[in-house]
Order: structure tokens, then C-alpha cells, then sequence
């Protein structure tokens, strides 16, 4: 994709992510990967991977924020836990898929060739590079109001699920110490059509039912059935 082809997108991301760059020239720099930048030097004058520092550093703390002045009031172990799980590629990924980044992306002829516009280490860095982007064009409140909104979903998510602890591992952990076994994991049913199903799961251990818990997902499931587990085993203390 040309620069010129790709100038004809920014309003197409302007509009999915709520914003008006007054320099559209930072949003078109977001987008152009140092792949296209090494094969196009006439005609790029920078990559995105200044952006993507900057952005990271804006993502992280709009999002500890957030987690700081939540009701629940969590610890510092907790608040570590809950953004390494947040501030991560995968999560960031899942976001630029959203926006349709992958789409917009100034490649180059190899990356192109290999399906960069879908590596989640691609997307990330786009997406961080985009924040970095909002934040210099229009100051720290903007890049904060469109990160909250398009995190703070999944961060109520995660914080509801405890998807941003590792239940199964812990429950491995100290079933193995105490017991000498391993946990047996069972999908008990799987209702609904392939995009919507729930899968309900329940963890035992020397037959004994210790959780039952429901999920969009068989790992969201057994993550809160281990949960669930490890309260039950904590009560009989």
C-alpha cells in the first residue's frame, strides 16, 4: 500500500477511534511499520517505533489509573497482576483488530507477503503507536478518554472474571503440596451456537467436586472454576 492509499484511511480511523488528528501526518506516521520505511525512505520520512515507546508508557498509566481509583480498592500485588495482564500484546492486538489497524498498515513487500497486517506483534505496536500519536496531537485528556473507553470493557471484565490471575496454576500448585494430585478438569456441557456457546466446567480432585463455573470460553470457565476451588479449599482451613 502507498502513502497516498493509506492517507485515504485516516478518516476511516479517525472515525473508529472518535478522534479528529488536527497533524494527521502523526496518525499516518502510527501506521507506517519500519519495514515499509527501510524499502521507502524518499517517501517516509519516520516509522512508528518512536510512537510505540511513547504509547506504551500513555497506555500504562491511563491504565493503572484506572485500576488505582477502582471501588475495589486492590493491593499493589493485585494492581501489578491486573496490568501486566491488561498492558500486554495480546490484549493490545485484540484492540487494533478492533479499530481494523491491520488494514491501514503501511508494510513492506515482505511483511506484506508473510501476513503482517495480522501478527498480533504488529497490530500492538501499531496500536501503542496510535495512542502515542493521540497524546501529541491533542494532549493527555483525549489519549486518556479513548483509552478508558476502549479498555475499560475488558478491564471490568477481567477484574470480574479474575482472568488476570492464574486460578489453575495456583490450584495445581496447591493441590500437588497437599494432596500429592492434580486437579481433573471436565466440560459438563456446551450450550449455544459456535460464536455465542457457553461452556460450563467443573474442576474435582480424587473425585471429589471441588467447582463448577461458566464461560464464554473452556479456559475462562476452568480459570473461575479454579477459583471457585481454591475458596472452597481456603473455607476448610
Amino acid at each position: 500500500m502507498s502513502r497516498k492509499c493509506a492517507s485515504q484511511y485516516l478518516p476511516f480511523i479517525e472515525q473508529r477511534l472518535g478522534y479528529a488528528f488536527a497533524n494527521r501526518q502523526l496518525l499516518l506516521e502510527a501506521l507506517t511499520h519500519k519495514s515499509y520505511y527501510h524499502e521507502n525512505k524518499e517517501g517516509a520520512s519516520q516509522h512508528n517505533e518512536r510512537l510505540e515507546f511513547l504509547g506504551d508508557s500513555i497506555i500504562g498509566l491511563v491504565v493503572v489509573e484506572y485500576l488505582f481509583l477502582h471501588k475495589s480498592a486492590y493491593t499493589e500485588s493485585v494492581l501489578a497482576k491486573i496490568k501486566s495482564y491488561i498492558v500486554s500484546e495480546p490484549v493490545f492486538a485484540e484492540i487494533a483488530a478492533s479499530l481494523s489497524l491491520g488494514e491501514c498498515l503501511l508494510l513492506g513487500k515482505g511483511e506484506t507477503s508473510t501476513g503482517g497486517r495480522t501478527k498480533k506483534s504488529i497490530l500492538a505496536n501499531a496500536f501503542e503507536a496510535v495512542a502515542g500519536a493521540v497524546y501529541l496531537d491533542g494532549g493527555f485528556e483525549r489519549a486518556r478518554d479513548i483509552i478508558r473507553r476502549l479498555f475499560s470493557e475488558r478491564m471490568e471484565t477481567a477484574l470480574a472474571s479474575g482472568q488476570f490471575f492464574d486460578y489453575k496454576t495456583e490450584l495445581q500448585e496447591r493441590t500437588q503440596l497437599a494432596y500429592g494430585k492434580l486437579p481433573e478438569y471436565r466440560v459438563i456441557s456446551q450450550l449455544g451456537e459456535e460464536h455465542q456457546r457457553i461452556f460450563t466446567v467443573s474442576v474435582s480432585l480424587n473425585g471429589r467436586l471441588l467447582g463448577t463455573a461458566s464461560g464464554r470460553r473452556k479456559k475462562e470457565a476452568e480459570t473461575l472454576a479454579a477459583k471457585e476451588a481454591l475458596e472452597k479449599l481456603q473455607d476448610q482451613r
